[in-house]
């Protein structure tokens, strides 16, 4: 019997019976990363498949980018029922999968891979599980807001645009450092952001800026959401997302970063009297959603989200 593994590789994929013998479910879904060892997704995904009475068991996956391709080929022949995807293969899985949703073509990326028959089907769980964190922490939906997402060059800040758009937010504000990539991308958005049904305001709806303070004060008096899409607040020496004089009480604010729990942003917006949240609900529902994908059924969430509070 095979010895239990925190994290499996290429070289146990290819024997994957034998390599997981000593686990007492059969793993069947993984997440894929290089590296892979920090992911609390086992922790999340483990006690939903219990929870749904459901016999498999979710591992880690170290695979390298020169084995990726292989390696998604592998999981058929291993009876999986899918993976996720992180740093670096997002977009190396989006060009190797046979079909995709819209919202993962839209975004360019791909983070959730269903294994359907002999057909691997994509999916970017990124974009709709910020519409969920944003609903669960704020009470409000995105269509009704005015956003800014600052970090909106790529990445999850791609991904919380295109959702922004898909779903007609009131109005959509991308600041990124270089400021030609939002610009970009506020051109892939254009044919999202022009619904007749919405009401021009006095400020244009779609506007990518620089990430500088005089183009931010500029706007930020017609929002209403903030988000963080950057790394930018994981350390104590970090400088600021958004001035702390900027923020005004009727601001919420959303930072992706999750660790610490409490970052200078949300620090400065409490001191502004603005509400403000981190993101591990947007990484809990991003796993519900894959869950969803995967199972084609509600994701026992409350299950999901004792089993990643406890892994913190």
């Amino acid at each position: 019997m095979a010895e239990v593994k925190d994290v499996y590789t290429f070289s146990d994929l290819k024997d994957w019976a034998g390599a997981t013998s000593g686990l007492e479910k059969p793993a069947r879904l993984s997440v894929f990363g290089d590296p892979v060892e920090h992911s609390r997704s086992p922790q999340m995904h483990n006690p939903g498949l219990v929870a749904a009475g459901i016999d498999c068991e979710y591992v880690r996956l170290h695979i390298l980018p020169d084995e990726l391709k292989e390696a998604l080929e592998l999981l058929k022949q291993a009876d999986f029922v899918g993976t996720n995807v992180t740093i670096p293969h997002k977009g190396g899985v989006y060009d190797a999968v046979d079909d995709m949703t819209e919202v993962a073509r839209r975004i360019g990326a791909v983070n959730t891979v269903a294994v359907d028959g002999d057909q691997l089907v994509g999916h970017n769980t990124d974009a709709p599980g910020l519409k969920r964190a944003i609903r669960e922490e704020f009470s409000m939906d995105l269509t009704d807001l005015r956003i800014m997402i600052v970090g909106a060059g790529g990445g999850a800040g791609k991904a919380a645009s295109v959702q922004c758009a898909m779903d007609q937010c009131e109005r959509l504000v991308l600041v990124n450092r270089t400021v030609e990539k939002a610009e970009v991308l506020a051109k892939e958005l254009e044919d999202l952001m022009t619904d007749p049904e919405k009401l021009e305001g006095p400020a244009e709806r779609l506007v990518a800026i620089p990430w500088e303070v005089k183009a931010m004060e500029h706007e930020l008096d017609q929002i209403d959401l903030i988000i963080n899409a950057t790394s930018i607040g994981m350390k104590r020496t970090d400088p600021e997302v958004v001035p702390a004089h900027l923020i005004a009480p009727h601001h919420l604010i959303y930072d992706m970063v999750y660790a610490p729990a409490r970052t200078r942003l949300m620090a400065d917006a409490g001191a502004a009297g603005a509400r403000a949240a981190n993101g591990l609900s947007m990484l809990l529902w991003q796993g519900a959603l894959s869950f969803e994908f995967w199972f084609n059924q509600d994701a026992p969430v409350e299950a999901m989200r004792k089993g990643l509070m406890e892994s913190l």
